[in-house]
């Protein structure tokens, strides 16, 4: 879910990853020059989770110079010789304890326990060559007789749950099972990757040291995971989930957890991996709190002209009227009211095919924007609006359309 305002979508990390649900973190203060120089780390997930960097020889020798240093102070975790632990290490455990009010000594406790997993930065390490992006493959891969049977038979297991979360948030059941369904398959695959270790391996050891400020979001999504077990709603010592640190039915990131999820079935507890109630109010949560609007739908019924490829902005924002793409050649289908779908910004979307050389383009209103908020992609987002629309045909109503 860390991506930059335009959309690359395709590899085998996006689709091991799928969403993530991201959020707004509360920054844990950059480390200063000279620890960081120390770390390994200094690096994110490429665009939408996929390896995507080209990979420059500079960029190649810092990875074999990082790969040696941790050759040579092990691959354990992140203690000195004598059981401290490693300097950026003891300055990032201050900062936490500083800004998340949590003593020292409990966040150290846990920045101990934390080893360094090289399954987890092999799958983040940038691939050498640009994969080109398809979204017939994209799609084909969450629009399956799989993930489709498994939705049908959720919606009718948690039917009146559904109901009641679409009521009070105004989003479509539809949307939120075609999520869990992209994300996970309904539990099937949740992770089984330790997030201490995820986060930890990720903000202080990442195999890419081209952009430090993308390891400063894992650290502090680390931060948000050391919070979480200082109020005891999880246990970051066993918590497990995706090698990005993603958690639960719904691939929440710990920053996530903190801001949006909720306690669906009102047990006083928040638990995403095994409370389905709670996976799908969160989920709805989310959404209302990323821009979801009642009533619209996903994609707005509007013909493009021929050249739509000059309307494509980019970004994970609406930015056109409807008065100014009519003016700009595009022409409303006959649809039935209502029309509120006219009152709001929208954006023109590109799913492009780069093997095949096509290219489809829709026209999204706020809500198709709310769920690249949930995964930075357009790919994702259009994804997820075709399953919930394959599986509302099927139940028989709460369409995104």
């Amino acid at each position: 879910m860390f991506k930059p305002a335009h959309v690359l979508q395709v590899a085998l990390v996006a689709i091991v990853l799928a969403g993530c649900a991201s959020s707004p973190k509360t920054p844990v203060t950059a480390l200063p020059a000279d620890t960081q120089a120390q770390s390994a780390a200094a690096s994110a997930p490429a665009e939408n989770g996929a390896a995507t960097g080209k990979g420059s020889p500079s960029q190649r020798n810092g990875r074999a110079s990082v790969a040696a240093a941790r050759s040579a102070q092990g691959q354990e975790g992140f203690l000195a010789p004598n059981g401290t632990l490693l300097p950026d290490v003891q300055v990032y455990a201050a900062q936490v304890a500083q800004t998340r009010n949590i003593p020292l000594a409990q966040v150290q406790s846990l920045l101990k326990e934390a080893r360094y997993n090289a399954t987890v930065a092999r799958l983040m390490t940038p691939s050498p060559t640009r994969i080109r992006r398809s979204w017939f493959t994209y799609r084909n891969r969450f629009i399956e007789p799989v993930r489709i049977k498994a939705g049908v038979q959720f919606w009718q297991e948690h039917r009146a749950k559904l109901d009641s979360v679409a009521k009070q948030y105004g989003v479509p059941p539809s949307i939120i099972v075609a999520i869990i369904g992209v994300e996970t398959i309904y539990g099937r695959h949740m992770g089984n990757f330790r997030i201490l270790d995820a986060l930890a391996t990720l903000g202080f050891r990442h195999p890419d040291t081209a952009r430090p400020e993308r390891s400063q979001l894992f650290r502090d999504q680390l931060a948000d995971l050391i919070q979480l077990d200082a109020r005891r709603e999880l246990d970051a010592r066993t918590e497990t989930g995706s090698f990005a640190g993603a958690m639960g039915l719904p691939q929440f990131m710990p920053g996530s957890i903190l801001r949006y999820a909720v306690d669906g079935d009102k047990d006083g507890h928040i638990d995403l991996r095994t409370s389905p109630d709670d996976a799908i109010a969160s989920v709805a949560s989310f959404l209302r709190q990323h821009g979801w609007q009642p009533g619209l739908p996903v994609f707005a019924p509007v013909a493009l002209p021929g050249d739509a490829a000059k309307l494509v902005k980019g970004g994970l924002e609406p930015t056109y009227t409807w008065e100014q793409l009519r003016q700009l050649g595009a022409r409303e289908r006959q649809s039935p009211p209502p029309y509120a779908w006219r009152e709001h910004l929208l954006g023109i979307v590109d799913l492009l095919d780069e093997p095949r050389g096509t290219a489809e383009y829709r026209t999204g209103t706020p809500n198709f924007f709310a769920i690249t908020h949930y995964n930075r992609s357009y790919f994702y987002a259009a994804s997820v609006a075709d399953l919930a629309q394959e599986l509302a045909n099927r139940v028989g109503y709460g369409a995104p359309n």
